[in-house]
């Protein structure tokens, strides 16, 4: 299972998961940045209609806020995976200390639209920060009923200086980006309000922010304007739960945000050219396509 935890303290944190059995679909909410390494089994990140795959060796960095995700394990082995979680505070700690004591010249040059835009990045593969992985699984396997602050903060060290040190790449430019504190408290103070009946001006003052700076600032960090990035938002959650739950669309409607279910329905349709009730059918295996279920019918005849 994803860690979820309410992380607090300032000192980076490092989590292993294990999984048995395929996932499904899951939702992560991340509140902090994350650098990971599968070590056995296939991730899956599910971007809009895109399903990307992460397999052993590959390293990924996760934004924060909402990651729709799978873990499929091996035919024989469970699915692992190591997470390191981090601050900007802690990023621009380690980066002082490597530049005072190593005199390590750190530039960010690298510039391309799945860094500016994509809220995680696959990083090329990298046989010593692989080996650096492998490592931090034998050290958690030794010290699995305790944890060293001291230790996660030296390995923390270390796995920052390996990407920071390597060739311009998207891994690096995303790693760095992730130093800026401002970014990090308006990502979150956003992420925190998908769900939330709130306007844009309060908002805009939940963030210390004139509605023009915060419209600006907000098309910046998510490239739309607000009222259309949060429909999408609300819109993808709703395609998970239609897939994963057994709720009815109504009931779905209104954990999204969206309490009129005639008005998400017609949202829904114009976004994916179906309604939900057609989408759950449609993708569901389990559902006879043949022969719409009541619910459907009824559901389809209030959105025309």
């Amino acid at each position: 299972m994803w860690n979820q935890e309410p992380l607090t303290s300032e000192a980076p944190v490092i989590v292993k998961l294990v999984e048995k059995a395929p996932t499904g679909v899951v939702t992560m909410h991340q509140s902090r940045y994350a650098i990971g390494c599968v070590l056995r089994g296939t991730l899956y990140i599910y971007d809009g209609d895109k399903r990307r795959s992460v397999s052993r060796g590959e390293i990924l960095f996760l934004g924060i806020g909402r990651h729709y995700v799978e873990q499929q394990p091996d035919e024989q082995q469970p699915f692992e995976m190591i997470l390191y979680y981090y601050t900007p505070q802690v990023l621009e700690r380690v980066l002082m200390h490597l530049n005072i004591t190593y005199r390590l010249s750190i530039t960010n040059h690298h510039h391309c639209e799945a860094c500016q835009k994509g809220s995680y990045v696959i990083g090329r593969e990298n046989s010593a920060l692989y080996r650096h992985f492998q490592n931090t699984n034998n050290y958690l396997k030794e010290n699995i009923s305790r944890r060293d602050e001291t230790a996660e903060n030296i390995k923390m060290t270390e796995l920052i200086y390996l990407i920071a040190s390597q060739e311009e790449d998207c891994l690096k430019s995303r790693l760095l980006r992730s130093l800026d504190r401002e970014q990090e408290l308006f990502e979150q103070t956003i992420f925190e309000h998908i769900f939330k009946t709130i306007s844009i001006e309060e908002l805009a003052s939940r963030t210390n922010r004139s509605l023009t700076s915060f419209k600006k600032e907000f098309r910046r960090h998510f490239h739309k304007p607000p009222h259309k990035w949060f429909v999408e938002q609300r819109l993808v959650h709703s395609r998970l739960l239609l897939l994963s739950t057994n709720k009815s669309i109504s009931e779905i409607g209104n954990e999204c945000s969206f309490p009129n279910t005639s008005h998400y329905i017609k949202l829904f349709k114009r976004a994916y050219q179906m309604t939900p009730a057609a989408y759950r059918q449609y993708h569901l295996p389990s559902v006879d396509r043949e022969k719409p279920t009541q619910e459907m019918i009824c559901i389809e005849a209030e959105s025309c």
